[in-house]
């Protein structure tokens, strides 16, 4: 009989057998030093406390339970947190190719951002395609300008928050520590 059936149930498949070797990113990251878990977690949102608070309540039993606790952690942002984790953001990346206009207008939007918040505009853009990006990037400077700080600081803790949670993502997939910019953040994605 295959090794794939149960024997008096027709019909019905068995789960595979778990394959010995190379453990899952999440048990490496249950098992790794704190410290070591804290860097990568310092790369992916640049708050101490976020990083802090997640290493101490491992092990967690799966990749949700960990972006649920890494949810409730940037929730959590005092405005000192918050503060410190903008400061450490810079520009979002425009994708390769787009003409020096383009790069103008977002850097005259930035300006304008920072000038009026005091952080850089941090928005996640990685559920649009590339293609996209840019407009909405522009589209959301331009729209968020008009918020008052109390309301921008709720909206930008929110994007830092979705922000955190994809880098944490490709951390645990093994895109590497999720830096891209000497500041430890990707940039603005």
């Amino acid at each position: 009989m295959p090794a794939h059936r149960f024997p008096d149930l027709p019909g019905q498949v068995a789960l595979p057998e778990q394959t010995r070797g190379t453990p899952a990113p999440l048990d490496l990251f249950n098992t790794a030093p704190a410290e070591a878990v804290q860097r990568i977690l310092l790369t992916c949102l640049r708050s101490p406390h976020w990083a802090h608070r997640l290493t101490a309540h491992r092990p967690y039993p799966d990749l949700d339970a960990l972006l649920a606790a890494s949810d409730e952690a940037a929730y959590d942002l005092t405005p000192g947190d918050l503060a410190e984790a903008l400061a450490a953001e810079a520009l979002p990346e425009l994708p390769e190719g787009v003409y020096s206009a383009a790069h103008t207008a977002l850097s005259a939007a930035q300006a304008a951002y920072e000038s009026r918040f005091g952080h850089a505009f941090v928005i996640y853009v990685d559920d649009l395609p590339p293609d996209e990006a840019l407009d909405q990037i522009l589209a959301s400077i331009r729209s968020r300008l008009a918020n008052d700080p109390e309301e921008e600081r709720v909206v930008a803790a929110e994007e830092l928050r979705r922000l955190a949670r994809g880098r944490l993502v490709n951390a645990l997939r093994g895109a590497g520590n999720c830096a891209t910019s000497p500041n430890g953040a990707k940039p603005g994605t």
